[in-house]
């Protein structure tokens, strides 16, 4: 897949990178980071149903499953009512940054337009790292007409996530909500400022349409970004300018946070109704560590590694073809170096666990801190051995 953000740059080009555990028949092409290529209205039978279901009885779940209430019995009523609750809380980020003229002037000029949710009375705002990556001024526009200046608290590019703050009396604020009560099949709304377009916010309606994917962002010409994990796919139509905007459950709770779509599914082949947010549970943490001290930890092994296959195998000549990552640099002085890993090595297991994909060690590592200690089952001139490594702290 093609993967590629949604924050209304005009300079952005596609970038190809592998959209993991998507369908695992066929490759895809998606858009890097947050709003994409069309999701679908609710067909009028299936609204009707869902308005009768509404209607006449509550929701229920499996024995231990919870979900949120609607707002209302009524589903279009809820749709509504979840508009007017949290569309005031979502801004326009604006991305200003200083170009010089022929005489060597300075001036600022709009670099890209995204979204944001204001979610605490501090003025806090959640939005897409890449929705502000580069600016040198943030301007945050609230739907009842008013402008603050932003300043930036903190950025996770790992995660592609960003806090903003800006002050102002009388701030809306968005309820955030429990990701891990949703279930497939969920209604679903997507707010943001898709294609920048005037009068405000704009409001589409979807489903979740599955839970727990793992994406990997765009990156540069060597290669793809970081992998995402835990996020929420939906149908929801995410456009260009939606990335960092909200996704709601009809409880007019925030669940997720906007952030990648589908695009080509192969040559003139395009995706429809696939756009991905980072679930509201892994975000918050990562906000509240991002407002206590300005940034988050992550793990660090020091290794780039490429997916084993059957060719790469042949090549090294070990038995094992799949299920592993073969270690094609080591970084000098980083832990896997200390732990005496080195290239050619193939890693099938970290702590017992397989490495059934390629994004299985980054997932597997992201799980702890830095300073805890990892066992690797690795493969080595035809013998397996266990290496442990003690993680350091990755650099941002």
């Amino acid at each position: 897949m093609r993967t590629r953000t949604r924050d209304g740059r005009t300079h952005w080009a596609v970038a190809v990178v592998a959209l993991l555990v998507l369908l695992a028949a066929s490759a895809c092409q998606v858009t890097r980071s947050t709003e994409e290529t069309g999701g679908r209205p609710a067909p009028a039978g299936a609204q009707a149903t869902a308005t009768t279901a509404l209607a006449g009885r509550t929701p229920t779940a499996p024995p231990g499953v919870g979900i949120a209430q609607p707002l209302s019995r009524d589903f279009i009523g809820a749709v509504v009512e979840v508009t007017e609750r949290v569309r005031p809380a979502v801004v326009q980020v604006t991305n200003e940054q200083v170009r010089f003229d022929a005489f060597n002037q300075a001036y600022t000029v709009p670099a890209g337009v995204g979204s944001g949710v204001i979610y605490d009375r501090e003025g806090h705002i959640l939005t897409n790292n890449h929705v502000i990556a580069g600016a040198e001024r943030l301007l945050v526009s609230l739907p009842d007409g008013r402008s603050f200046p932003a300043t930036v608290v903190g950025t996770d590019p790992q995660t592609d996530l960003a806090v903003l703050q800006i002050q102002g009396d009388d701030l809306p604020v968005a309820p955030l909500g429990d990701s891990n009560r949703l279930r497939v099949g969920e209604w679903v709304v997507a707010i943001g400022n898709a294609l920048a377009l005037p009068g405000g916010p704009t409001v589409t309606v979807g489903v979740v349409s599955a839970l727990n994917r793992t994406v990997q962002e765009p990156g540069g010409p060597g290669g793809g970004g970081a992998f995402l994990f835990n996020l929420i796919q939906t149908d929801a139509a995410i456009n260009p300018g939606n990335s960092g905007g909200p996704l709601v459950n009809l409880a007019g709770e925030v669940i997720g946070i906007n952030t990648l779509v589908a695009g080509e599914a192969g040559p003139g082949l395009q995706a429809e109704g696939i756009g991905f947010a980072l679930a509201i549970s892994t975000v918050k943490p990562l906000a509240d560590e991002l407002v206590a001290t300005g940034k988050v930890v992550h793990p660090y092994l020091g290794i780039r590694y490429a997916q084993l296959t059957p060719a790469i195998a042949a090549q090294l000549g070990v038995s094992q073809t799949r299920n592993g990552v073969v270690v094609v640099e080591v970084v000098e002085g980083s832990p896997a170096a200390q732990a005496g890993l080195m290239p050619r090595d193939v890693i099938t297991e970290i702590d017992g666990e397989p490495l059934v994909n390629e994004s299985s060690l980054a997932e597997i590592v992201n799980r702890h801190r830095p300073g805890d200690t990892i066992t690797l089952t690795v493969l080595r001139s035809g013998q397996t051995t266990q290496v442990q490594a003690t993680l350091g702290t990755a650099t941002q």
